[in-house]
């Protein structure tokens, strides 16, 4: 079975940004989407996060035919998660996905979710359509922090310019690119 899970970042929930846009344009085509609600920021780590999705794996729907997209922390979460569980799927899709970013605010918010870069590679055993979706001008991840995500898990590189953090603060209620790397 073909699932379709997909993954809010660190202050998110499955009701913000373009995330309900693309539940409802999945559901459309009669596809099966999953959006889970992990905690964020109160018990944010990846070991509660990682419970959440455990049960997902255990009833059997993930699976080498389902595909993750994700937002923000959501694409490091998702690689870890794959890595440390052995668990092949069809495809990875990471927008303004990053890995060791230390950020001003309290870092222990992110911390447990980080990996070594080296061992970002191990991804290409459990995933091999991988695309990171980035922007010139996000707040939170640089450019170069993308890049450096998306060349360490050996993902395609899409720039969309002027578009942030892929946020509503930007403009991204909706998110009509991403559809094209779906694959519906």
């Amino acid at each position: 079975m073909k699932n379709y899970f997909i993954i809010h970042g660190s202050y998110g929930n499955p009701y913000k940004n373009w995330i309900p846009w693309l539940k409802s344009q999945l559901s459309k085509r009669k596809l099966n989407c999953i959006v889970p609600n992990f905690p964020s920021p109160y018990k944010q780590d990846y070991e509660s996060w990682s419970k959440i999705l455990k049960a997902y794996l255990e009833i059997g729907y993930i699976s080498e035919e389902t595909i993750f997209i994700t937002h923000s922390l959501g694409g490091i979460f998702i690689v870890k998660f794959l890595i440390d569980n052995k668990v092949k799927i069809k495809r990875i899709i990471t927008v303004s996905g990053f890995n060791n970013i230390k950020f001003e605010e309290d870092n222990s918010l992110y911390d447990s979710f980080y990996i070594e870069d080296e061992k970002l590679k191990d991804l290409t055993k459990y995933c091999a359509e991988k695309i990171c979706i980035y922007s010139d001008n996000d707040p939170y991840v640089s450019i170069s922090d993308a890049e450096s995500f998306s060349k360490n898990i050996g993902a395609e590189e899409v720039l969309i310019h002027n578009a942030g953090h892929f946020n509503e603060k930007f403009g991204y209620k909706e998110f009509k690119e991403i559809l094209e790397y779906i694959s519906l």
